[in-house]
Parts: structure tokens; sequence; C-alpha cells
């Protein structure tokens, strides 16, 4: 197997995981919202777009004057739906235009000027030469190209530059995964301008095998990437407002005087004053901050950092970052076995218990229960 026919195999199975993709979406999803939907149709119009190519490739398109030249502008709508699914799950889609019914006007217009000219080379043309329409496709690509790379600066300045638009998700997600794309997507959209030049140049359509499936791997990638992190959004938006309305938040806890008569450390003051430490943390959800320090909960309450470090460590037999954790631990605990957060992804509990990631979740929790997070809730 030579190297274009490992690179037509691998574009055939994207294809095939593109349109799995959107077949288990479609039957496991009992409801759809628009930023599933446009992660499925950024997949989609990716599929088609390879498929026509592969068939195209491969000797597959039909004979058929009409066939033959109907070639579809499917890759105009990737971009578009990929800034749509931005504006969505940033949920701003009420402070920008999100291009939708532009990109299908412009996909109206040049179906219907492809059609017109296929007709006109088919009935006009001596020998039905089908230069006109080569050359309407080179200038259709350039244009396409300008139009996607306005959409992605678009995408670019939403997600790096106007932070007031997204102050509001940023309390949810850092959006890293997402800047990662845009990165990659400069690449993917430089190798287009690549494959693109030397078509125009020398009329040859070679790098557009690299070209459809760099771009293929990365927006799969989006698909896949996008729909975890959406339901983990989802289901934080959810928990948070559950947390404001204290209906499963912990409970401080009074602490006795310590138990050893030999530490005169342990008196009924000290005591009082871990209780308005452990209070204070409780009270006003501050364990929930994942960059919760112990230097400013110190000059909060009044106490030096070494003071109020020795409290912590005496009373609650743990230093100040396991101390924190075991209540972001007893927190998560709350949610895993409430029946009304049984269908909530693990992950966004821990995220919302004020753990900045999945792994240190998974490692606290085993750390103070002996247990996983989901072994946990099994028993519930």
């Amino acid at each position: 197997m030579d190297f274009i026919s490992i690179v037509n195999f691998l574009l055939i199975a994207g294809v095939v995981q593109g349109f799995v993709f959107n077949l288990v979406t479609f039957f496991v999803k009992k409801k759809f919202d628009k930023v599933i939907v446009f992660l499925n149709l950024i997949v989609f119009f990716i599929s088609l777009n390879n498929l026509q190519r592969w068939l195209i490739a491969n000797g597959y398109s039909s004979d058929v004057f009409l066939v033959k030249q109907l070639l579809i502008p499917w890759y105009l709508f990737i971009l578009p739906m990929f800034y749509a699914f931005v504006v969505y799950f940033l949920k701003i889609e009420h402070k920008v235009n999100n291009y939708i019914k532009t990109s299908i006007l412009i996909f109206g217009i040049e179906l219907i000027i492809r059609l017109c000219l296929i007709s006109y080379v088919y009935y006009e043309v001596p020998n039905q030469d089908d230069t006109l329409i080569y050359n309407y496709t080179k200038v259709e690509d350039i244009f396409n190209l300008l139009y996607t790379i306005f959409l992605f600066i678009n995408s670019i300045i939403i997600i790096f530059r106007r932070h007031h638009l997204i102050a509001y998700i940023l309390s949810y997600d850092d959006l890293n995964w997402l800047k990662w794309f845009i990165r990659f997507g400069v690449i993917v959209i430089g190798f287009w301008a690549v494959a693109l030049s030397i078509k125009v140049s020398t009329g040859s359509e070679y790098a557009y095998k690299f070209l459809n499936l760099s771009s293929s791997i990365l927006l799969y990638w989006i698909g896949y990437q996008g729909m975890y992190k959406y339901n983990v959004l989802k289901d934080r938006i959810v928990l948070r407002s559950s947390i404001e309305t204290d209906k499963v938040m912990i409970k401080p806890q009074s602490t006795v005087n310590g138990s050893s008569d030999e530490d005169d450390f342990f008196n009924e003051k000290h005591s009082k004053d871990f209780n308005r430490i452990q209070d204070h943390i409780i009270k006003n959800k501050l364990y929930l901050n994942p960059l919760l320090g112990m230097e400013s909960l110190a000059l909060d309450l009044g106490m030096s950092k070494s003071y109020f470090s020795r409290l912590v460590n005496s009373y609650s037999d743990f230093n100040f970052s396991d101390y924190i954790n075991s209540l972001r631990v007893a927190q998560a605990k709350k949610f895993l076995a409430n029946d009304e957060f049984s269908e909530y992804t693990i992950v966004a509990i821990g995220l919302e218990c004020g753990f900045n990631s999945k792994s240190t979740f998974y490692s606290a929790f085993k750390k103070f229960t002996s247990q996983t997070p989901s072994s946990y809730r099994d028993q519930f």
C-alpha cells in the first residue's frame, strides 16, 4: 500500500467515524440544544466534504456531466458552524452575529452559479470544454478561504481578546482546550492556503490530501472534546445554582477542646478560634474556590499565618491543603450520595466542589475515602 492509498484509507475511515459520531449523538441524546447541533454539523460537513473528495479521487463519481461538475462546497459550512458553536458555547449569542444566515446565502449563491455554468457549458460550449467551470472553482475556493479566515479571526478575537464577553463562561471553563484548537487551526488554514496556491499555480490538487487529513483529525477532535466539555459545563451551571440554594451544602461541626492534656495549645480559646476559621470557610463556601490560599484567610480573620497554620494542623489533624481538600471531598460526597444529582458527570461535581482538575479530585477522594468517586456513587 503506497502513501496515497494510506491517506485515502484514513480519509474514508474518518468519514465513517464522522457519520457514526452523528448517529450515536442522534440516538443517545434525548434532547438537543444548539451547541450540540452545531458540533454535529461541524463533523457532518467535514464528513460530506471528505466523502466527496474521496469519491472523486478514487474514480467513483458519475460520468454524467452534471454530476461530474457539481462540486458542492460543503467545506464552506465548517468554519461557520464552528464559529456558531463557539458563540453558543460561550453564551454570547445575543451579543454577536453567528453568520449562519450569511453562510447559507453564500452557499446558495455559489450553488446556483455553478448550476448555471454547468448548464451553459453543457449546451453552449463546443465539446463541453469545462475550463470555465474549472476557473470558477478556483475563484470560489479563494473567496471561501477568505470568508473562512474572516470567521476564524472573529473567533480568535472573541476567545483571546474580548474577555468582557466571556466573563460568565470563564467562571466555569478556562477555555484552554479551545485556545489550543484555535492555535492548531491556524496551521490547518495555513495548509489550506498553501494547497490552494499550488492548485492555482500548477493545477495539482495533491496538497489537498494532507489538508483534508489534518483538518479532519483536528475538527473531529473538536467534536468529541466539545461534546465532553459542554456536558461538563451544563452540569456545572446547574450544580452551582444548587450550591447557591444551600440545599446540599456541608455544615460546620463544633470542635471540642483538644484531647492531649500534655499540650497546652489545646484550650478553650484556641478551640473557639479554630471553630471561627471553620465557620468562616464553610459558611462562606470558600473551600469551593480552587485558588483559596492560607495567607488571605489568615488576613481576613486577623490572625498571623503561623498561628492560623498551627490551629488548622492541631485541631483538624491535617495541613491546610489537606484540610481544605477534606471539606471539598465531604461536599462531593453530598452530591454523589444524592439521587437528584445521579445523572450529573462526576468531573463536574469535582470541579464545582473546588478541585481544579479531574486528576486532583480523584486523587483526593481516594485519599480521604479509600474509594473512587464512581464506586462511592454506586453505593447509592
